[in-house]
């Protein structure tokens, strides 16, 4: 046999085994890929029924206290905790509710299919502990509504930083927000929920602007006298007060107050624009509990 057929017998069985296991390949990889084997592969989704989780309020002196233990550990899925005044995405933790009764925590878990898996357990919590009394303030029972403060003559305008504790330079009085700030004068109103930390404010026509809101009761203000004349700070996210903006600025919102006053009815707010110092210009807004 000459070279040149060998070499065209040994071209050819290299053809054919190429072509073989080429075929093999494609045949392997429609078997992988079929679509009954890929839902094997995804199936294992489970219930809520079939959740093994715990939420287990601490006992302090006898008493379920605000201290909930949360437990996930196991869960084949990924998961997440909402307890009202937070979320919390550990398996396995410990978190700090603000509110007594009876509490409901959803657990929100992502099946490997896709699928979502929702269980809500409800706790009893009987005792506080190291919680902020601005949380029932603020919120009441879990919600509660605030409006101008339409007992006094203004309820808006500027005055003296660390001097003043109302509008004293310039005031406007209720009959006059609108004319500041489109429907946020007379029947508006703000809601304070402790359901997500979230501040909505409500306009006159009904419509709304959603955010959220924090406090910090530690961030307080001294007059000149070393007297205190902040009691806290109020910030607020997406969402300002009502008519919360500042003149000066070009109408720019504000999203940071100082609290000169906060008790279940009354709650005063101001604002030092940039730079001022002792008797600089401030602005305040008076409301009342609704």
């Amino acid at each position: 046999m000459n070279s040149k057929m060998l070499n065209f017998n040994l071209n050819k069985n290299l053809m054919n085994k190429t072509l073989i296991y080429s075929m093999l390949a494609v045949s392997l990889l429609m078997v992988s890929c079929d679509p009954s084997e890929e839902r094997d592969v995804l199936s294992g989704a489970i219930t809520a029924d079939q959740l093994n989780i715990t939420a287990t309020p601490q006992v302090v002196d006898g008493k379920n206290s605000n201290y909930i233990d949360l437990n996930s550990d196991g869960v084949g899925s990924l998961s997440s905790w909402f307890y009202g005044n937070g979320t919390t995405t550990s398996t396995k933790t410990t978190v700090q509710m603000v509110l007594a009764g009876k509490r409901e925590i959803v657990f929100t878990g992502l099946n490997h299919d896709g699928t979502y898996i929702k269980k809500t357990i409800t706790v009893q919590v009987d005792t506080l502990i190291n919680v902020a009394p601005e949380w029932g303030i603020l919120c009441g029972e879990g919600d509660k509504n605030w409006v101008w403060d339409n007992t006094l003559s203004a309820v808006w305008g500027n005055g003296g930083y660390k001097g003043n504790t109302s509008p004293g330079w310039w005031t406007v009085a209720l009959a006059d927000i609108d004319g500041q700030a489109t429907g946020e004068g007379a029947g508006a109103k703000m809601t304070f929920s402790v359901n997500g930390s979230s501040l909505t404010k409500i306009k006159s026509d009904g419509s709304t602007v959603k955010g959220s809101f924090a406090f910090d009761m530690s961030a307080i203000t001294e007059d000149d006298n070393k007297d205190v004349w902040a009691k806290g700070k109020l910030t607020t996210k997406n969402v300002t007060v009502l008519c919360g903006k500042s003149p000066n600025e070009g109408n720019g919102p504000v999203y940071s107050y100082d609290i000169l006053k906060l008790d279940d009815q009354k709650m005063v707010l101001s604002y030092p624009e940039p730079g001022a110092g002792s008797w600089g210009t401030a602005w305040f807004w008076m409301f009342r509990a609704e």
